[in-house]
């Protein structure tokens, strides 16, 4: 189906059928999920969409009401409207939603038109601006976000409609565009561009003096309306028509290029504006990244005089006046005055240009940095009408300098398609460049993985890239993609015509090197052993190198680009990280700084494992996933080198975090490479961590593990407090709980009180234990009692988690009892608290267990959407005990509803993997057993299906 909301509603069929929707609520429905297809829409947002700020009593039921009679208006086997707990999703491709189509023409448009490509860009803006059939969100009933969204659309169309007339003006077609743009004048006075782009059409036609009185009207309009006087640019127009010259015939002086312009759509326009704003810009970023073309294509769209001065050839810093004077076609005879004595080349620089309007382009200042630097301080104060845009690895460092900081190119996020690929810039150039090789190479579903690992492993960077590109000629995707370990080796040759220094991607980063003194070589090649970067109190303590110095040095590496710092953490390119990885092998420190990183990194992780179960939750555990790379760069590193203290500890450390933020797959993989080192018994010392690599292994299905017997002999064989009390929960669910029930239970708690004394956290998880064992053997007042006083111990610590089990807990009993009310609402709490807690696996378990209530409610629609999720985000987390529990939850639904079949083929492969070898997973696989039975046994004899035996 396809989906068209610029103009009235429509749903339409792939052979042009139109499906009709319904009345105009239903219509506005449609239409707000539309604005976000494929995204959730919380009930919330549809509610003030369809009822603005009074909704009905009763708005919930009403909406699904709405949403019910939305999918049985759409055609049989097509419906794609989804029940998510924070709301509905209209699970379509965008692509098929017309107004999502526009924007990704109109960008593409956009792009082609800033590249200069004038006819693409005028073909695919005009196949965008024929998706429109009226005004957007025509017949959508006032809903509260549809006017905002309207008028969005709206000036997404105007401005595309500017955009493609540009491209025409610049195709020539100034005769068919007068009509047009008069009429978007009358519609839209004050839009200065199009008025601008009328006024450019004249004059090009030979009718200067309407352009002129255009002007006279836009001025008038825009004092009488807002006081203002026209812009710049409108004024720019106005002075070139009364002058007769033609826009942008200026002397330019740049290098022509032989490639296409890919990407930097962004910095383009921030270095456009900043030349109109300041005198002097620097485009600063590592070699490779392509300082040099973004200042060429950003220099091409200034108006006036610019000249190129290329510097990197200079071997002495005292000749870039000279190569200045060069490039501006000035000869040391001839000028004024040359004989004079003690006439310098920079006073004769000077004199040429002190009333001359130019952009000055110096490229590659960094090895001359100190002598560009004084030259350009020089010019700016002497002459006011000239601007310098600079590149360099380092900024100028002078006042009122503007920076425009370039890293690589934009890069897809994991898990984009071959389709989505091909809009990001690093993807673009790398499939640009492999084309004028081999030009059959396109990027498909096969190899769009290789090709994302050989973006991301460049860092997006341009020159690396196009080295990798090259490489097509002779190997494949594949091939290129393994050798990126040895990527100086492989990225060893490229253009002959460049510069020697940006031949090989080791020449550009030795360039670099070069550049550099002692103390940040130093500190350089030792930040090597972070992975994902670091923070300045971490980099300092690794490195062990004097504050003062340091801090320093690392400003430095900032500075030439060598290190990028964003957001508080400092990082290196990937190429430059490993060039610098091979100066600290031959400094022999990569032992020493990997025993520092790995004792830096084990303490943070204790520490953050402690604030964990407190209030301060959420953000020690966004602290944790800033440094989860070098966490577990720590832990491999560790067990590759035989320390089974730092590995196993570091486990154990970890367990709690890898559970909230549902990382059992990664993990569990982590935990068992530990165990290979640890052997079949706990080292001396390492009981606590030992049995915790084997939960932790267990828990994604492993192979043969070591026994550890009950949850009691675990907690006996402690000779200490856990310093990980989640092993606690985690023997519990591995294990099960005392054979005896509720009162063994209460016992081995007490034996851990005397262990642990009093730990409030402790005890809120004993007594949530207690609870839940209490629940199971039917003793239903003491387990809410023993429940309550777990969750008031959760509440007084800070923990979330702890809270929100403990209410999932609260909700089953609740519902056991016959409470639906009470048990929505503590389902309610505890999805909230889930959501802000970002543990996938705790949320598949959240959703199995409403679902459940709400299958015994009867409303199987909700608990279908319930089990559904859960699956769904179960599988994505290698959780196989909530993957079969979600199954078995659909298994039920589908008996109530009468689908023996289905309900038969749920249990069937809820079955399969993982359930062995722990309490959960094989209370899970009784429990589908004992279904099936029941199957069997309603097949034999027809009884019709019930919600309250499910």
């Amino acid at each position: 189906m396809r989906f068209r909301i610029l103009g009235p509603t429509q749903v339409v069929l792939a052979d042009g059928r139109e499906v009709p929707v319904g009345g105009p609520r239903l219509r506005a429905l449609l239409a707000l999920l539309l604005l976000d297809a494929g995204r959730v829409v919380s009930a919330e947002r549809l509610i003030d969409g369809l009822y603005g700020e009074h909704p009905p009593r009763g708005a919930a039921n009403a909406l699904q009401s709405q949403v019910s009679r939305l999918r049985q208006a759409l055609p049989a086997g097509h419906d794609p409207v989804e029940f998510h707990p924070a709301g509905y999703r209209l699970a379509v491709d965008p692509d098929d939603v017309d107004a999502y189509r526009f924007e990704r023409l109109a960008e593409a448009g956009r792009r082609a038109l800033a590249d200069g490509d004038w006819p693409r860009a005028s073909a695919v803006l005009r196949e965008a601006l024929e998706l429109w059939r009226g005004p957007a969100l025509a017949d959508a009933i006032g809903p509260a976000g549809a006017p905002v969204q309207a008028a969005r659309l709206g000036e997404l169309r105007l401005a595309a409609i500017e955009d493609r007339v540009e491209a025409d003006l610049a195709l020539g077609a100034h005769g068919t565009l007068v009509a047009e743009l008069r009429e978007l004048v009358v519609a839209h006075p004050l839009r200065e561009r199009s008025r601008g782009q009328l006024m450019r059409a004249l004059a090009a036609l030979g009718r200067p003096a309407e352009a002129l009185a255009e002007f006279e009207d836009a001025r008038r309009a825009l004092a009488e309306q807002l006081g203002a006087d026209p812009s710049a640019e409108l004024a720019a127009i106005h002075l070139a028509v009364l002058r007769g010259e033609e826009r942008g015939a200026a002397e330019r002086a740049l290098p022509g290029q032989l490639t296409t312009f890919v990407g930097r759509e962004e910095e383009l326009k921030r270095v456009g504006e900043l030349l109109g704003e300041r005198r002097l810009v620097t485009l600063t970023g590592p070699g490779g990244a392509g300082k040099t073309r973004l200042a060429i294509e950003a220099a091409g769209r200034v108006d006036g005089e610019v000249r190129f001065v290329e510097l990197a050839g200079l071997a002495d810093g005292s000749d870039v006046p000279q190569a200045v004077l060069s490039a501006l076609g000035l000869r040391d005879a001839g000028l004024r005055a040359p004989a004079e004595s003690g006439w310098q080349t920079t006073d004769r620089l000077v004199e040429a240009l002190a009333e001359r309007r130019l952009l000055l382009v110096l490229d590659n200042c960094e090895h001359v940095l100190v002598d560009t630097a004084r030259l350009a301080a020089r010019l700016l104060s002497a002459c006011p009408a000239m601007r310098v845009l600079a590149t360099s690895r380092e900024p100028l460092g002078l006042a009122g300098e503007a920076l425009c900081p370039l890293t690589g190119l934009a890069l897809p996020p994991l898990g984009a398609s071959a389709l989505d690929a091909d809009e990001y810039a690093a993807v673009g150039l790398f499939v640009q460049r492999a084309v004028d090789v081999a030009p059959d190479f396109t990027v498909t579903p096969v190899n769009v993985e290789m090709v994302l690992r050989i973006c991301r492993s460049l860092d997006g960077l341009p020159l690396a890239i196009e080295l990798a590109a090259a490489r097509l000629r002779a190997l494949s995707v594949a091939e290129v993609a393994a050798r990126l370990d040895d990527r100086f080796r492989l990225l060893s040759t490229g253009n002959r015509a460049v510069s020697p220094r940006h031949r090989t991607l080791r020449a550009v980063v030795e360039w670099s090197w070069d550049l550099l003194d002692d103390a940040e070589r130093e500190v350089a090649r030792r930040l090597t052993v972070f992975a994902g970067g670091a923070t300045l109190e971490a980099a300092g303590r690794v490195c062990g190198l004097p504050t003062a110095g340091f801090v320093d040095a690392l400003t430095g590496l900032v500075d030439k680009s060598f290190v990028e710092m964003t957001g508080g953490r400092y990082r290196m390119l990937e190429t430059v990280r490993a060039f610098c990885a091979e100066r600290l092998a031959e400094a022999g420190e990569a032992d020493q700084l990997r025993r520092a990183h790995t004792a830096y990194f084990l303490e943070f992780a204790w520490t953050a494992s402690d604030h964990l179960r407190c209030a301060e939750q959420l953000h020690w555990l966004r602290r944790l996933d800033a440094e989860r790379d070098n966490l577990h760069a720590a832990l491999r590193r560790a067990t590759a080198a035989g320390d089974a203290s730092d590995a196993a500890g570091m486990v154990a450390a970890l367990s709690f975090y890898w559970w909230l933020r549902g990382m059992r797959g990664e993990g569990a993989r982590l935990a068992a490479d530990v165990l290979e080192l640890l052997g079949t018994e706990a080292p001396p010392g390492l009981g606590e961590e030992f049995a915790l690599c084997v939960y932790n292994a267990s828990l994604a299905g492993s192979g043969h593990l070591p026994s550890l017997g009950t949850q009691s002999s675990v907690i006996r064989s402690l000779d200490r407090p856990p310093r990980q009390p989640f092993l606690l929960y985690l023997s519990g669910i591995s294990t099960g709980p005392p054979s005896g029930g509720a009162e063994d239970v209460d016992e081995l708690m007490a034996e851990l009180r005397r262990l642990v004394g009093p730990d409030e956290w402790i005890n809120a998880l004993g007594a949530m234990g207690s609870g839940s064992a209490l629940m199971w053997s039917g003793h239903w007042a003491r387990a809410r009692a023993a429940l309550a006083t777990g969750l008031d111990g959760f509440r007084s610590t800070g923990d979330r988690w702890g809270t929100m089990i403990t209410l999932g807990a609260l909700g089953e009993l609740a519902a056991w009892q016959g409470d639906p009310e009470t048990a929505g609402a503590h389902m309610d709490e505890a999805m909230g608290l889930v959501e802000a807690l970002g543990s996938a696996v705790d949320q598949a378990d959240m959703l199995r267990t409403r679902g459940e209530i709400r299958l015994r409610a009867g409303d199987l629609a909700a608990a279908h959407d319930d089990f559904a999720t859960a699956l769904l985000l179960a599988q994505r987390s290698g959780a196989p005990e909530f993957v079969a529990s979600a199954r078995l939850g659909l298994a039920q639904v589908a008996r109530v509803r009468g689908d023996l079949a289905a309900a038969r083929r749920f249990c069937e492969e809820a079955l399969t993997g993982g359930l062995t070898g722990w309490y959960v997973g094989e209370a899970a696989r009784a429990e589908i057993i004992l279904v099936l039975k029941e199957i069997t046994e309603v097949e034999k004899v027809g009884a019709p299906p019930s919600a309250d035996g499910a």
